[in-house]
């Protein structure tokens, strides 16, 4: 099944780049209309500081992956920088942000449940 996001002229809303109106819709060449599931907003990197052992450091992350990080130091009832530094010695040559992003990959593989 093959979709098609419907969108304006680029520039011409005067919208910030990267995001979508609330009216833009993803179609189905099979199934007519139905909401969009990815949130182009949630994609956008941000530039985000807190202390890890003991040094200030800055990760740049998309949103998507600052909540889910968010969740599970919460979850945890650990705080984020708690998390990343623990993330962060256990990085070895990969960058912080990378070594992030791959550990909750992992951790969302394997909370889902494996097809047998």
């Amino acid at each position: 099944m093959r979709k098609v996001i419907a969108r304006g002229k680029a520039g011409s809303s005067g919208r910030e780049p990267g995001v979508r109106p609330s009216g833009d819709a993803v179609q189905s060449a099979d199934a007519g209309s139905e909401r969009a599931a990815f949130d182009p907003a949630l994609a956008l990197p941000k530039k985000r500081s807190l202390a890890i052992a003991g040094h200030r450091t800055s990760i740049t992350l998309e949103d998507a992956f600052w909540r889910e990080l968010k969740a599970s130091a919460e979850e945890q009832g650990r705080t984020v920088a708690t998390l990343v530094a623990e993330i962060d010695a256990a990085r070895g040559p990969a960058g912080l942000s990378a070594a992030i992003r791959v550990w909750l990959l992992e951790r969302s593989n394997e909370r889902a449940p494996r097809p047998e």
